[in-house]
This record gives structure tokens, C-alpha cells and sequence, in this order.
């Protein structure tokens, strides 16, 4: 980094505080073409404090790398100079350039250099370059390699079929497939309901997609869907031990998806749709569960709306707030808004506006409506409130945001209903980022990284496998949420999605609410 000004030099103790040093030295707003160095007694601890008194300087210190989940990540190979606060140098370059650290990973060491892998977040590629750039005008510092870690590790898939038996003989052989077979066959034949038991059909569901609302991408097609299928895939599959079968149908016609998937539905034990755009996912929904025998679950309607009433639940008991009391008001009225407004009137929240981007909606409005915002205009906003989000959410209880980035600020936190509780659930950037609502007042702010389906659909998928029902009903929706809700601690307002005893306690759940018994 090239600079006449004089290097600002602060010795910090290896267990002092990067802020209480600040403050102490009461030193002003710093600009980006001062130099710093910032030594400790260890050169790693020096490249800690010097990355976060930049970060601190610039008001983003780091919270959590999930936070950073919206950025691009890059794994960098440098080779730095093994000299004393050499890596703080090249931490305070990058934290300058608004650049945030992952994981800092030794690989070689030699008599004049170090070299080290350092994982780093930056907000798009032009960023990425910005930074780049910055850091190769540093005297000894050379850049050996780059790599993008995620696609690094999507390479020939994520998903595979293996065998759930040894073939190591010939006797092995003949008992998988001929002549053995042949009696499971007959057997399947005199007895069809035996096919879950005997073949893969039980433990095996189907992902279908047309790539058409994909996470926060929108209509990207199925190829570029099919990572998120595979995604999805292994979360059943390490959470509820389910197998899945990523289906990529390509077409945009609600009768061409329902026929494919009505054609191979018997192959499995339920069929997920995914990241099927409204209002053309309701059809297809519809559709295909009157035409086929197994489950049919839109995880981006339904797993979302029982995550939310999950969190729901939670957040009113620490509130001491009554689900028939509350003002709700939801933003986004497409797949997930509206399925989350029905499940909380069938679980008995009374009081909700629903609004999109033209804002509240109510039974005489003609501004963008279509069949499905015109049958929920009929059971919500009984005050027949109209205008923008900023008039409706003036008074409300709870906002649920379903809808799209910072479309929420702190001034519209502020006029709700005091103390407020904020879902604010857009992906990848939330309406409001749960800090500023926070700030703003509200008592329980979360985004989607928290309240996320994920914690949903393993065990609610797993139960109704197990309980071979033949639709998954509101009733086993209801249990989900509440199982979800009594299973986050004192602190929490969800449990941690990473338990695994979190989603067998939720099947189990559904699976008596199906009507079953073990």
C-alpha cells in the first residue's frame, strides 16, 4: 500500500479489547489512505486485531460468517513475508477494502515466506476485483492462487445412488437380481401395497422443479435449479434418512408438470414440488394431489408457513401476547405469503393484512389480482385497510416480510405496535436486517437464516412416510409447528436446524397426527 502519511503504531496486549483501545486513545474517524500497524507479542493475534480495528473503524465488524451468507466466497493462496506483523498487514489491506475473513489456514512455511489459504467474503465480483487489486500493490506479498470454494465442492454433484447391500459373491448376485428376484416380483404382485416395504419406494421422494422461482434468483430455468434440488436432496437425506430424486420438468404448463409427475408418481412415497412460481404452484399443487395416491408438499408454501407459525408460537409466549389479539401484517403474497396467511387462520390468528407490491390487499381491489389473492381478500383485513405497506404496518403486532430486500426501515418498526416482533424473511437480504429492528424496538427480530423451512420439511417428510399417509393435512402441519416450538431452549425463539433429534421428534409428531401408532 502505497502512503507519505506517517504509520499510526499501536502495541496491543494479546487479551486487551480492539474497542476499549479506541476508545482509550479517543482516536477520530480514521480514512482509508492511512496506514496502520498494529503489532502484538503474536503475528496471528496481530492479524486478527488489525482486520477487526478496520472493521470497527468502518462499522461492520463481523457478527457471524452466516451473516455474510448473500456474499461470494473465494479461498486465496498468498504468500506473505515471515516477518512480524506481516499477515495483520495484509488482514488490515483487505479489511480496508471492506473485505470480511473466514477461515485462515497455515500450508507452508520457508526460510523468507509463509504461505497460507485465507477464505474471504466479498459482496459481487467487482468487489472482488477492487479488492484483489489492492492487495497486489503490497511490496512482498504475492498471490500463488484462487479458488471458488463453492463451486469447488458442487463438482460432479452432490448426490449419488449407492447400494443399500453388498454384492461380494455370486450367491449375492442372484439374490439382488435373477433368478432371487423373482419371488419379491410375485410377491409384489399378489400383495401391491408391498411394494413400499420390499423395494426403494417407501423411503424415496421426488423433487420436481421448473426452475421458475428459484431461492431469491427467480425464473433462472432447470438446469441452473438443479444445484438447489441436490441441496435439498442431501438435507432429507442426512436429517430424516430419505432418499430423493431430483426431476427437472421444463415447461411452464400447470397440466404438462402434473401429467409427467402423475406418470411417475408410483415410484415414490411423496412427490415435493419446488421453486414453482405463483400463482402457477397452487395449480400444479392442486392438480397432482387429486390425481395421484401419495403426498404432495410444496415445501416453499408449506414448509415456510409452519416454520413461521412455529416461531410464531414461540415469540407469543415470551410476548404474553394472544394469537386471537394480534395485528398481523404479512408483505409478499405470492406462494408462501399465502399459504402462511391460511395456516395462521386455520391455527386461529384472527387479525391479518396481506400486501404486495401494489400494497394492502382487500376484497374491491383490481390492481393486480388474480383468483388466489381474491379468495384470501375474503378471510383477511377485516379493517379493509388500503395503501402501502409503510400506512399498514402503522399499529401491528407482528410483521412477516415473505416479499424482498430492504422494502422495511427502522422509522415503520417504530410505528408498530410496541414491543413489535419482526420476521423479516426474504432471501438472500432480508427486509430489514434483524440488527436495525433491533434498534428500531422490536423485541424478537429474525431473518431467514434463523426461521428457515429447512427446519420443517425433513421431519414433517420423514412422519409421513413413516406413517404411509396418503396427503399431509393442516392438522400435521399444527403438530410440526408446535413440536418446533417446544423444542427451542429459553433463548431461542427456533431450535437449532444442525439437531438431528430436533427433526426425529418432529416425524414423530407427524406421524401420530396422521392417525398412526408405533
Amino acid at each position: 500500500m502505497q502512503t507519505d502519511k506517517k504509520p499510526i503504531i499501536i502495541r496491543i496486549h494479546p487479551q486487551s479489547s480492539v474497542t476499549s483501545v479506541i476508545k482509550n486513545k479517543k482516536m477520530g474517524k480514521l480514512q482509508s489512505q492511512i496506514f496502520l500497524k498494529i503489532t502484538t507479542v503474536s503475528p496471528i493475534i496481530t492479524s486478527l486485531y488489525a482486520w477487526r480495528f478496520c472493521q470497527i473503524l468502518k462499522g461492520s465488524a463481523m457478527t457471524g460468517v452466516e451473516k455474510y451468507s448473500h456474499k461470494i466466497v473465494r479461498k486465496i493462496r498468498f504468500r506473505i513475508p515471515d516477518i512480524p506483523g506481516a499477515l495483520g498487514t495484509l488482514a488490515l489491506e483487505l479489511g480496508l477494502e471492506d473485505v470480511t475473513l473466514g477461515d485462515i489456514t497455515k500450508i507452508q512455511l520457508t526460510s523468507n515466506y509463509i504461505v497460507r489459504d485465507i477464505t474471504a467474503f466479498f459482496d459481487d465480483e467487482s468487489h472482488f476485483s477492487r479488492a484483489i487489486a489492492a492487495v497486489k500493490k503490497l511490496k512482498g506479498y504475492k498471490i500463488l492462487q484462487i479458488q471458488d470454494e463453492v463451486l469447488n465442492l458442487h463438482k460432479g454433484g452432490k448426490i449419488e445412488v449407492k447400494p443399500r447391500v453388498k454384492v461380494d459373491t455370486l450367491t449375492d448376485l442372484r439374490m439382488i437380481y435373477t433368478p432371487g428376484v423373482a419371488q419379491v416380483c410375485n410377491y409384489i404382485v399378489a400383495n401391491p401395497g408391498a411394494a413400499k416395504k420390499y423395494t426403494s419406494i417407501g423411503n424415496t421422494v421426488c423433487i420436481a422443479t421448473n426452475g421458475s422461482a428459484v431461492l431469491g434468483l427467480g425464473d433462472i430455468g432447470v438446469l441452473a435449479a438443479m444445484p438447489v434440488m441436490e441441496g435439498k436432496s442431501i438435507i432429507l437425506n442426512k436429517m430424516a434418512n430419505v432418499s430423493c430424486v431430483p426431476l427437472l420438468t421444463k415447461s411452464d404448463d400447470a397440466d404438462t408438470i402434473v401429467n409427467t409427475l402423475s406418470c411417475v408418481a408410483e415410484t415414490f412415497g411423496a412427490i415435493m414440488i419446488e421453486d414453482i412460481k405463483a400463482p402457477l404452484c397452487f395449480e400444479v399443487e392442486k392438480k397432482l394431489q387429486e390425481k395421484v395416491k401419495i403426498p404432495v408438499f410444496h415445501d416453499d408454501q408449506h414448509g415456510t408457513a409452519t416454520v413461521i407459525l412455529a416461531a410464531l408460537i414461540k415469540a407469543l409466549g415470551i410476548t404474553r401476547k394472544r394469537k386471537e389479539k394480534v395485528n398481523i401484517v404479512i408483505n409478499g403474497a405470492g406462494a408462501a405469503g399465502i399459504a402462511t396467511t391460511k395456516l395462521l387462520l386455520g391455527y386461529g390468528f384472527k387479525n391479518i393484512t396481506l400486501c404486495d407490491r401494489s400494497g394492502a390487499i382487500y376484497q374491491t381491489r383490481t390492481d393486480g389480482m388474480n383468483e388466489y389473492k381474491k379468495e384470501i381478500a375474503k378471510l383477511t383485513n377485516k379493517r379493509k385497510e388500503q395503501g402501502s405497506l409503510e400506512n399498514v404496518i402503522k399499529g401491528k403486532d407482528i410483521f412477516i416480510g415473505l416479499s424482498g430486500p430492504g422494502l422495511v426501515t427502522k422509522g415503520m418498526v417504530r410505528n408498530m405496535n410496541k414491543p413489535p416482533v419482526v420476521f423479516a424473511l426474504a432471501n438472500p437480504i432480508p427486509e430489514i436486517w434483524p440488527k436495525d429492528a433491533g434498534e428500531a424496538g422490536a423485541a424478537i427480530a429474525l431473518d431467514g437464516r434463523t426461521i428457515n423451512n429447512a427446519l420443517v420439511f425433513p421431519g414433517l417428510i420423514r412422519g409421513t412416510l413413516d406413517a404411509n399417509a396418503s396427503a399431509i393435512t393442516e392438522k400435521m402441519k399444527f403438530s410440526a409447528a408446535e413440536m418446533i416450538a417446544s423444542l427451542a431452549g429459553k433463548n431461542e425463539i427456533v431450535p437449532n436446524f444442525m439437531n438431528t433429534a430436533v427433526h426425529k421428534n418432529v416425524a414423530r409428531a407427524v406421524f401420530f397426527s396422521a392417525g398412526k401408532s408405533k
